[in-house]
């Protein structure tokens, strides 16, 4: 068996360009186009699609392992193409069970298509188990979506869009609705993506204005609330581990730069490098201490997705509690990178102060801190009683 090289699909190369093009993005909030576009060359867009239907064939651990190398680079850039990855994840786990609902996302992407993830709503806290958006049946199979949809990354660029609703008309509901829209004048993007970082995945607001999806593009219609429909565990599964991949390598970027800092910095009070300063050492090594623990983390919660491991009730909790460790881990130490670097890592074109606002996306992302407690006080202790 053959070692998995990541370089194969990021080339050194290409990560340079990348990284070279991310503090243009950051500093003048726009979409990396030119990121996508490479990246769309090399094939990157079907990493997860099976090789005879175009794609790549790689597993999500994988995957999980070049997004964390594609985020050292650009996080912002990395984030976007999650939420294409996100899908074409999906469809992996699917087909891997014998289930070809999603087919067209594989093929649609082996050419080259952007699907994007059109699921987050304010003030929605039960995410993929209901909605505010209205999903209202056509009377053929499809449905009209009507509703806003928040942090819809790569809005300037999706070809489909994947969302969600709420049926509440038919006689069998309600309903959680999922489809695929096209875009069309009642899919609306807000250009109001104006944040403190990851300003590169312009995740705008996204208004649906009755947007139709036919028939063949409604994937699934089940039951308000938690359940084990395959979708919804994919989407889970396949969200947490590459979310926890982005910013497991933000902390990896963060870390280096820490080295290269303690390493090259040096001390009027001693003439030599910080690196032999003890305090220095010890943060690094912290810092270290902090990362090592995710990237095995990761790699096993993959592989068990991939080889249809069955972890039952415990799922939910294994996988939101590896993105808060992620998100957790990599703000601690990108913390530290920035005491390691000194003042120059206070300054706006330091790498250190984008990955400083960068990293503080993870808290907005499901699973946030209250959500992951609570699934895994569900999971160990059972449900709140009266």
């Amino acid at each position: 068996m053959t070692s998995f090289d990541p370089a194969r699909y990021l080339p050194d190369d290409l990560l340079a360009r990348i990284r070279e093009r991310a503090v243009v993005h950051d500093r003048e909030n726009t979409f990396p186009h030119d990121d996508l576009d490479e990246l769309r060359a090399a094939g990157y867009l079907g990493i997860l699609v099976p090789s005879d239907l175009g794609g790549a064939g790689l597993s999500l651990a994988e995957a999980s392992l070049l997004q964390q190398r594609l985020a050292g680079a650009a996080p912002a850039t990395a984030l976007a193409v999650n939420m294409h990855l996100v899908w074409t994840g999906v469809a992996k786990v699917l087909s891997d069970r014998g289930l070809n609902d999603l087919e067209h996302v594989q093929r649609g992407a082996a050419a080259g298509e952007v699907f994007a993830f059109g699921i987050s709503e304010a003030g929605n806290d039960l995410v993929l188990f209901g909605s505010d958006t209205e999903a209202r049946p056509d009377g053929d199979g499809g449905y009209t979506f009507t509703g806003t949809k928040i942090f819809t990354s790569l809005s300037p660029v999706w070809d489909h869009l994947g969302v969600h609703g709420l049926d509440e008309t038919s006689a069998d509901g309600p309903k959680m609705v999922f489809a695929f829209l096209d875009r069309s004048d009642d899919v609306v993007a807000h250009d109001d993506w104006d944040t403190l970082g990851m300003r590169g995945t312009q995740s705008r607001t996204t208004e649906l204005r009755g947007a139709h999806a036919p028939a063949d593009r409604i994937v699934r219609r089940i039951d308000p609330g938690p359940q084990p429909d395959p979708l919804v565990f994919g989407i889970f599964a396949v969200f947490e581990i590459l979310l926890a991949s982005v910013y497991t390598g933000i902390a990896r970027r963060a870390l280096d730069l820490a080295v290269a800092a303690a390493t090259s910095r040096r001390s009027k009070k001693t003439g030599t490098t910080y690196a032999n300063d003890p305090d220095i050492r010890w943060r690094v090594a912290d810092m270290a201490l902090a990362y090592d623990a995710l990237p095995p983390q990761l790699a096993s919660l993959a592989s068990d997705v991939d080889t249809l491991v069955d972890h039952g009730g415990r799922w939910f909790a294994l996988l939101s509690g590896v993105k808060y460790r992620a998100v957790a881990m990599a703000k601690e130490v990108v913390d530290d990178a920035i005491l390691v670097g000194g003042g120059s890592a206070y300054f706006s074109h330091n790498e250190l102060s984008r990955l400083y606002r960068d990293v503080l996306a993870g808290m907005f992302h499901p699973s946030d801190s209250e959500s992951a407690h609570s699934t895994a006080a569900a999971a160990w202790l059972g449900p709140v009683t009266a």
